[in-house]
């Protein structure tokens, strides 16, 4: 069963971060590990893959920090742990890249992982950060 990963969990928290204070600008590093509790070091990793895919925005020096590169609404939660997990998949047979099962003919339970595989992405694909922000703003599937 796919467990989301401490970076995964952080990153969503990040994202989420930025999306309540995107009216501030540029954020530093330093003022985000401590609203979120995470270790710079730690969250200087994060920050790194989020930027890389364009889902942030880094500016050096004094004023800088990292902004959000689009409307929170734009964000979905699916996309941000897609970045920081190997994978969502709820069974190892239905990775990406994974090599075919010789059992697929005949397993009697691949509709059922490729129903709940399906089940995890479109909720997570449907759940924006601005959702995140909004109390009472997801909804259980």
């Amino acid at each position: 069963m796919a467990i989301v990963s401490t970076r995964g969990r952080y990153a969503l928290r990040v994202m989420t971060d930025m999306a309540e204070h995107r009216r501030d600008g540029y954020i530093p590093l330093k003022e985000i590990a401590e609203r979120q509790q995470i270790s710079e070091k730690y969250l200087e990793s994060i920050l790194k893959t989020l930027v890389r895919a364009g889902l942030l925005t880094g500016l050096r020096g004094k004023g800088g920090g990292y902004r959000l590169t689009r409307e929170p609404g734009q964000y979905t939660v699916g996309e941000i742990l897609r970045l920081t997990e190997e994978s969502l998949a709820p069974v190892a047979c239905l990775e990406q890249g994974a090599a075919p099962c010789p059992r697929a003919g005949q397993c009697r339970t691949l509709e059922l992982w490729r129903g709940l595989d399906r089940t995890i992405t479109g909720y997570l694909d449907s759940v924006t950060l601005a959702d995140l922000v909004q109390p009472g703003g997801v909804n259980p599937a």
